[in-house]
């Protein structure tokens, strides 16, 4: 295998055109920079549309000149409208859930990852690799074209349930804008499984001498797991998006069933929108750890090197990332306890959900005893990642809650469940996500970003998270609806409103936090102090590698693995840290 590896790719260097380097590289080191950057840019885009409909739900009808600027008609007199406000939440959720979580978080860290932690000169195909790129950047092109279209973008929720995304009459939101939002989703779809088939096929396959599967580092088992979960659900929201095209254009009934629209009663029987439920929550729910393993994996590597400590349980570790895949797949139902689904099969759904808390703890508990009396490193990527452990905790909290049907069925589609995902999902995901970006930027670009503006970054974030979600909860208990323009119908509003107005401060806040993440990142990929080999003092074999990045990775042969990721602080050593290609001494034993 490792002659293979040295003869792979392995060819006299030449000078790259702009294009070659730059736009068409199939050269997963570039590939991983591409992912990352979209996504940063989605990641505002996403951004900027939540703080615009969060002025309207903490100043309900207020004047805002400057929404006037943005929005234009959608925003007669700084007021916005709320067909546009609908808009936003949709495209807002659907930018953050698979632009930046899914493409931007596996796209990036997979990419860059798993060729030099297995140790192989590149991904199995870089042409596919390359595609995969591009299609997800043609989907995140359409599903930001769609916000110019005159009928407004897809105003259906990030879920798009029918019938309000299978009529176009509908809503303005329900026309064209939905038509793009489908063929947008359609495009990451085909992003995600190129991408994840080639992961796959790079693990199994491509590994130097030395690396067997129980010592791949963390990371490398979530993001392989996470390939392998969205091989098998994609092609489940590829069949839904395409019964909802087939609705939409071609007449069919697939999802609709005796409606009636403005006193006239559609020819449309036959069908269900529990059927589309059925199908979008069967990828809804792996698509949860689709966002959330990388970010585990990221946190299990940060955290053990910057507690110059062994990860506590590594085949636990690996243990709970094979049970959460596997149980995800089993607890889709739970998202549907109020459309009328027999109590027995609720009640089934329920176990199943509650068993996810047993790995997810799991992992908590071997984060925190890895934590425990290490040496800790408190850089800003350490901080995302112990603020990840925090985040997991708070929202998984809830989720037993919404689990448990006599529960949920109080709270569905309230604010509760707003502050719950977000939490649990996308904060910690996006707190993996910037320990990543952090902990692996010197060997992405070879510089160091700014520490103290990083520090800043992340006290900021963690705050406004907080303060943005955990006051939702006590919204949702209230009864406060989510979704809706304005809740000032509700008499229970008027006590509330001062904590709506809170909200969207901290909301702001957040969205500031991350001009200082956007600025420190740019401004370190040109001006950063140079970074040395292995800044960190890490074991993994992408430390190996020079600073300059060369086609093919390591200039000679492949180094070959001799012991597991994680021996830190040996006694019998002098060093803090032994990396996977030190040789053994005699009698010691292999891990």
């Amino acid at each position: 295998m490792a002659e293979h590896h040295d003869n792979h790719h392995h060819h006299p260097h030449h000078e790259e055109g702009f294009l070659s380097k730059w736009v068409f590289s199939q050269d997963h080191k570039m590939i991983s920079k591409q992912f990352l950057v979209t996504a940063i840019i989605m990641g505002v885009v996403g951004m900027l549309l939540s703080t615009m409909f969060r002025l309207q739900l903490g100043w309900p009808g207020q004047s805002f000149p400057i929404l006037e600027t943005i929005l234009g008609k959608w925003a007669p007199d700084g007021v916005l409208d709320p067909n546009m406000y609908l808009a936003l939440v949709t495209i807002h959720g659907t930018i953050i859930v698979f632009m930046v979580l899914t493409g931007g978080l596996s796209g990036t860290f997979a990419n860059l990852l798993i060729p030099l932690q297995i140790g192989a000169r590149d991904m199995a195909s870089g042409f596919i690799n390359m595609l995969s790129y591009w299609f997800f950047f043609l989907s995140s092109a359409v599903m930001f074209a769609s916000l110019f279209v005159e009928t407004g973008p897809a105003s259906g929720g990030w879920t798009v349930y029918p019938p309000l995304s299978a009529l176009p009459q509908a809503i303005p939101g329900s026309g064209l804008g939905m038509t793009l939002w489908l063929v947008s989703m359609s495009l990451f779809i085909v992003s995600s499984l190129l991408g994840g088939l080639n992961y796959i096929v790079t693990v199994i396959n491509l590994r130097t001498k030395g690396m067997s599967m129980w010592r791949l580092p963390l990371t490398v088992w979530a993001l392989l797991i996470t390939a392998v979960l969205g091989v098998l659900s994609f092609p489940v929201l590829f069949s839904a998006a395409l019964l909802l095209i087939f609705d939409r254009s071609l007449g069919t009934s697939f999802y609709l069933s005796e409606i009636h629209i403005g006193g006239q009663a559609l020819e449309n029987v036959g069908g269900s929108p529990i059927l589309y439920e059925h199908l979008f929550w069967f990828l809804g729910h792996p698509e949860v750890y689709i966002i959330l393993l990388p970010a585990l994996g990221i946190t299990s590597e940060v955290i053990s090197t910057n507690s110059r400590k062994p990860i506590f349980g590594y085949k636990a570790m690996v243990g709970s990332i094979l049970a959460i895949a596997f149980l995800s797949f089993i607890v889709w139902g739970h998202h549907m306890f109020v459309t009328g689904m027999n109590p027995f099969l609720g009640s089934v759904f329920t176990f199943t959900t509650l068993l996810v808390a047993i790995p997810s703890a799991v992992k908590v508990f071997n984060y925190l005893t890895t934590l425990w009396k290490g040496n800790i490193v408190f850089t800003p990527g350490t901080l995302f990642a112990i603020g990840l452990v925090s985040t997991f905790i708070t929202g998984g909290l809830t989720g037993i809650i919404l689990g448990d049907s006599a529960l949920d069925i109080n709270i569905h589609d309230t604010y509760f469940v707003v502050a719950h995902f977000h939490i649990v999902m996308g904060a910690s995901a996006i707190f993996g996500m910037f320990a990543g970006v952090y902990h692996w930027f010197p060997k992405m670009y070879g510089r160091m970003m700014n520490k103290n503006l990083g520090y800043m970054h992340f006290w900021l974030t963690i705050t406004s998270v907080y303060g943005v979600f955990f006051p939702m909860h006590f919204l949702g208990l209230a009864g406060i609806p989510r979704r809706y323009y304005s809740n000032t119908a509700f008499p229970l509003f008027d006590d509330f409103i001062d904590v709506n107005s809170m909200i969207s401060v901290f909301a702001i806040i957040g969205a500031v936090a991350q001009v200082i993440f956007i600025f420190n990142f740019f401004y370190s990929i040109y001006k950063g102090n140079k970074a040395t080999q292995n800044p960190w003092k890490s074991n993994t074999l992408e430390w190996t590698t020079p600073v300059e990045h060369i086609h093919g990775n390591w200039p000679g042969a492949i180094p070959e693995v001799q012991r597991w990721a994680y021996d830190y602080s040996r006694p019998d050593k002098d060093q803090d840290f032994v990396p996977q290609d030190v040789p053994l001494e005699p009698g010691e034993e292999a891990h």
